[in-house]
Order: C-alpha cells, then sequence, then structure tokens
C-alpha cells in the first residue's frame, strides 16, 4: 500500500471543519471547533502522523490490524445483532417462491452451489474483481468459509482455517443447527462434493433426528451475549468436559452453518419484511453468532444470511449470494444431475455436557437477546417506480441519487440533518476494506434546505441538486483512493492512545461526535449493489436508522432499521418520505436534465 495515497497532508485539515461539522453547527460552535483543529493540525496532529508515517513504513497496511482490532475485536457489547448483517435471499423473486414442504429439497440444492462456490475458492477460479481496469484485492473471500470469531475477556480472536488446494487441506464438514440441537456431516465423499440427493439424505437425518422430540440445550444463544460473559460462559463449558472443546473447535472450522428454521416469514418481492427481520433477529438457538456465514433455510421454503462482519465486509457475501442466485436461476431451482445416493456415514449429532450453570447462561443469553431484538424495528420494501436505468438516463449517478434522496427524507421527517456514513471500498489497495464517506456535505444541506422552501423555484432547487451531486461524487472517488479522513484520524486517536499520550481535544470537541466520529452516525448505510442481493444492518446508534439498499433496472428495494425505544425515529415513515423525495428528485431532473 503506497502510505502517500493513504495518508493525506495537513492542508486538508482546514477542510475537515469547514465541510463536515459545519452542517451540525452553529456559527459560535463552528468557530470553537475550527480553532480547535487548527491548534490539533499545527500541533499534536503533526507528531502523530508523523509517527504514523513509521508505522506505514513497517507495514504493507497500517491499518489492517488496527482496524480490526478497533471496529470490531475490542468490542464489549453483543455482537450478533450489533455488529453482524443479515439478509433475505433473492430466490422468491424467481424460482422459489414461499411454498411448504420443500425446505429440505431446496436447502439442499443451495446448499450444493454454495459448496460448488467453495471449491473455486479452494481451486483459485474464481476471477478477481475489478474497478474499471483496476484489479481490486481480494484476500477477505478467504474469510468466508471455515472462519469463525472466538469471544475473549478483553478482545476476541478470529480464527481461519480454510485452505486452497495449493496450500493444503481444508477442513470440509458443514453444522446443521435444528431446534437448538447441533449435526455435522462431511460435505466431500470420496474426493467429490455431495450432490443435492446426498446432501438431502443427510438433511432428513437430522430433521427426523429432531421432529417430536424435546429441543436441544440452545447452546448457540450464548454468542449473542455481551462479549466477555460469553467468553467466560466458553471457559467454563471446555471446563466441565473436555469433549465441549472439540465440540466447539468443529463448529468454528466448518465450511459454515446450515440453520434448520420453523419461522415461515413469506415475504414477497415487494415487501421482505418479514424475511429480513428474521434474519436480523431469528431464533438463536440455531445459529452460531460468530460464524462467518449462518445460511438460514426457512420452514416455507426461503431463505436468508446471517454473518459476522468482522472477519470480511458485505460484498464477499453479495459476491456468493449473487453466484447461487444466478446459478439457481440457470436451472430453474432444480437438480437434473444423478439421484444416486453414494454410501457414506449420517450426520454426528454434537452434544455438549451441560450443568445448570450453562442452562442458567444460556437462559440469561436469550432472555437479552430476545428484549433487545424486540426493541428493533426493521422494514424491508421495494420501491418500483423506476430504477437504474431511468437515473442514469437522466446522466445522475444511481447511488448518489438515493443517497440524496436519503438526506431529503430524513430533512423533511426531522428537522435538520443526519450525520451519516456511507461505505466506500478501498479494496484497489493491498487488503483494503473500507473507508467513511461522508454525504451530508454544505451542498447536500443547502439543497435539502431549497427543496422545503415553499419560494423555491424548480431552477434554483435544480441548481442546488447539481451542485450536491458533484460533491457527493467528488467525495466518494476521493475515499475510493485513499484519500479519504475518518481512517487517518483514527489512526492519529489510536497512535495517541497506544503511546499513552493525553487524548487530543479534537477527539473530546462535541461537534466531532455529533458530526458522527467515533462511529456517532444517525444514518448508517450502505449500497449493497447492482445484484439481486440485499443485506441489513442494526442502527449504529439509539437515536439512529440502519439502511441498506440494493439498485436494480427498475427497481430500488431497501431495508431500514431504527429502536422501537427511541421517541425520534421511525423507519416507516423514513422510507415513505424516501419514496417521496425519489419522486421528487426525478421529476427533477425529468422537467430540465441536469
Amino acid at each position: 500500500m503506497d502510505e502517500r495515497k493513504q495518508l493525506f497532508t495537513y492542508r486538508n485539515f482546514q477542510n475537515i471543519a469547514k465541510y463536515y461539522v459545519r452542517p451540525f453547527a452553529t456559527e459560535e460552535e463552528y468557530q470553537v471547533t475550527a480553532a480547535v483543529v487548527k491548534r490539533f493540525g499545527e500541533g499534536i496532529g503533526k507528531d502523530l502522523h508523523q509517527k504514523l508515517l513509521q508505522r506505514a513504513r513497517t507495514r504493507r497496511n497500517w491499518l489492517e490490524e488496527w482496524w480490526l482490532d478497533a471496529a470490531y475485536l475490542e468490542l464489549r457489547y453483543p455482537s450478533q445483532l450489533n455488529v453482524n448483517f443479515g439478509g433475505p435471499a433473492p430466490y422468491l423473486e424467481h424460482c422459489w417462491p414461499p411454498t411448504e414442504g420443500v425446505q429440505l429439497q431446496r436447502t439442499s440444492i443451495s446448499m450444493w452451489h454454495t459448496l460448488q462456490y467453495w471449491d473455486l475458492l479452494r481451486t483459485e477460479r474464481l476471477d478477481p474483481h475489478k474497478a474499471g481496469n483496476v484489479v481490486l484485492d481480494m484476500d477477505q473471500f478467504r474469510m468466508l468459509f471455515c472462519t469463525c470469531k472466538v469471544p475473549g475477556v478483553t478482545k476476541d480472536t478470529i480464527i481461519n482455517y480454510f485452505k486452497t488446494e495449493s496450500e493444503g487441506p481444508c477442513p470440509s464438514h458443514v453444522v446443521v443447527m435444528c431446534k437448538g440441537r447441533f449435526f455435522s456431516f462431511d460435505a466431500v465423499c470420496d474426493g467429490y462434493i455431495l450432490t443435492p440427493p446426498e446432501l438431502l439424505r443427510q438433511l432428513t437425518h437430522v430433521k427426523q433426528c429432531c421432529e417430536g422430540e424435546p429441543a436441544g440445550d440452545g447452546v448457540a444463544a450464548l454468542t449473542s451475549e455481551e462479549r466477555t460473559r460469553w467468553a467466560k460462559a466458553r471457559e467454563y463449558l471446555i471446563g466441565i468436559d473436555p469433549a465441549n472443546k472439540t465440540i466447539l473447535e468443529i463448529i468454528q472450522s466448518s465450511l459454515f452453518v446450515v440453520s434448520l428454521d420453523d419461522a415461515k416469514p413469506y415475504a414477497t418481492a415487494e415487501n421482505y419484511t418479514p424475511v429480513t427481520r428474521e434474519a436480523l433477529t431469528g431464533d438463536p438457538t440455531i445459529r452460531w453468532g460468530d460464524k462467518s456465514y449462518n445460511s438460514l433455510s426457512f420452514a416455507d421454503g426461503t431463505f436468508g444470511s446471517n454473518c459476522d462482519h468482522a472477519p470480511y465486509d458485505a460484498m464477499v457475501l453479495v459476491t456468493q449470494g449473487y453466484y447461487v442466485d444466478q446459478q439457481l436461476k440457470a436451472t430453474d431451482g432444480r437438480w437434473k444431475g444423478s439421484e444416486t445416493v453414494r454410501p457414506m456415514p449420517l450426520p454426528e449429532e454434537l452434544v455438549f455436557t451441560v450443568d445448570d450453570r450453562v442452562r442458567s447462561d444460556v437462559a440469561h443469553a436469550k432472555q437479552q437477546y430476545f428484549e433487545t431484538t424486540q426493541d428493533l424495528q426493521v422494514v424491508c420494501y421495494a420501491f418500483t417506480s423506476f430504477g437504474k436505468a431511468a437515473i442514469k438516463q437522466r446522466k445522475l449517478h444511481p447511488d448518489t441519487f438515493i443517497q440524496l434522496a436519503l438526506q431529503l427524507a430524513y430533512y423533511r421527517q426531522h428537522g435538520r440533518l443526519g450525520s451519516c456514513y456511507e461505505t466506500a471500498m478501498t479494496r484497489r489497495f493491498y487488503h483494503g476494506r473500507t473507508e467513511t464517506m461522508r454525504p451530508c456535505t454544505l451542498e447536500a444541506q443547502n439543497w435539502c434546505h431549497t427543496m422545503l422552501l415553499p419560494a423555491a423555484s424548480a431552477e434554483a432547487k435544480r441548481k442546488a441538486l447539481l451542485l450536491a451531486f458533484n460533491k457527493h461524487n467528488k467525495l466518494m472517488a476521493e475515499a475510493q483512493n485513499g484519500k479519504g479522513f475518518d481512517r487517518h484520524l483514527l489512526g492519529l486517536y489510536l497512535i495517541a492512545k497506544e503511546e499513552g499520550l493525553p487524548m487530543p481535544d479534537l477527539f473530546t470537541d462535541p461537534l466531532y461526535s455529533k458530526s458522527g466520529g467515533g462511529g456517532n452516525f444517525t444514518l448508517s448505510t450502505s449500497l449493497v449493489g447492482y445484484t439481486t442481493v440485499l443485506g441489513a444492518v442494526a442502527p449504529m446508534v439509539h437515536h439512529g436508522y440502519g439502511f441498506f439498499y440494493r439498485i436494480g433496472d427498475d427497481r430500488i428495494v431497501a431495508s431500514c432499521t431504527a429502536w422501537k425505544s427511541s421517541p425520534e425515529t421511525d423507519a416507516e415513515t423514513l422510507f415513505q418520505n424516501l419514496v417521496t423525495s425519489l419522486h421528487e428528485m426525478l421529476h427533477l431532473a425529468t422537467t430540465a436534465q441536469l
């Protein structure tokens, strides 16, 4: 990684105050913060910057280890709902509409396609992604399979067992969870991946073992706990029987987890809410919250996913999900190969040794999980009036279009702008992950204000919109090219912390957090892409929203979350305001092409 691209120079520091803090400040507040920023840039900031340059000279990516620790592994609150992302699979839009009685058959086919994707990775046949002509870093794809987070008392770790064929043997077993119980079987037999009829035989055995039987102990619920509490519960679990450690390692090293869920969300292509809610907040006893990939199979024949965010960003699962979606589309969701089932061992049940304390820990975990999940409002709808085609026809960038529509929706609902995080991908750098792009600019503020002025002319609105568009596009390009500033600021903060230096005023300034700094963004947003795959996340702050969206040619599908206990927010209203904004913007762009 070229540090010159990664670390900006100090002439940019005044811009931080000017562009990113200004929309949230009175004139007086702004002057105070501008002075704090100036002092930082001319004083301690310079020293910290030099220390950061020094660190960058000894590492290909100065941020990688820090980012993993600060953004994920050192967090102590429960990660299953607050950090993980989940989402609906798109198969219900074509060959697999909600249907009862087909859960296992469909699961066997989707598993088979997922295993083919694992084989592509294992044999290094997956084409590298590109942005234009630039090849993007693919390292995160190593983390999709055979990966798990393990809790620690003060800091978690990530264990990755995946290997390519050239690197050596790789675990090939899957774990199936059903009614609070665990089963495992090898997905490869005599060097060949199990076929859908063979996978169906294994899944049927699991289901038969659980039918009409009492539910298992639900040990998986412990993964939804506060991290230190889960770490201690895990240590205790291992202490009462060494066999428990073996079971934990089988789960951790498995390719992925398949959750056979009795829920029947009955979502539609227009209303994905029920399945999205289940993916984020479903039964904690049949998903392993620390696993890099839980494939959720519902009793109505629909699917979803729930994934730990620490080892990779959502685009990894989006790519895999889209691959499976396209394969299913091409085959009409059917298996057209051999029906022969080879002789092979049946799935083995993994039974934890538990005692009253473990049962009490599980009960506590379930209670805190259900209390929190019941507080999460989830909506996920398709906007079908237009999509990418109509926006591009007006020579506008579709992603910027949605982001500005969201700013206007929030402004209309709350009477002010909301500090906003949008994911900017930095995979053009070695092991790059993300940078923050801040859509809440002065230009966006001015445009929102103009849109709600009764006296403003259409021409004034269009001019303001164009300025906001141009600014957003410029900042996104800078962020993707390593010229953003949030990760740099994080580096300066962590250097100061690591060296035991007094925390610079910049990071304690009220406007630092008010504008989103330190993970305090009111709107936590991400374009999931232009495919059929969507995801969802919980809000970053209690008075905020989580907002993920995908853009199709003729539709925009968005998931929006909010905490019900916050009197300020309502996800349903925000989506309706978004719809209004989208129509207004297209009308503006149509009456006079920008």
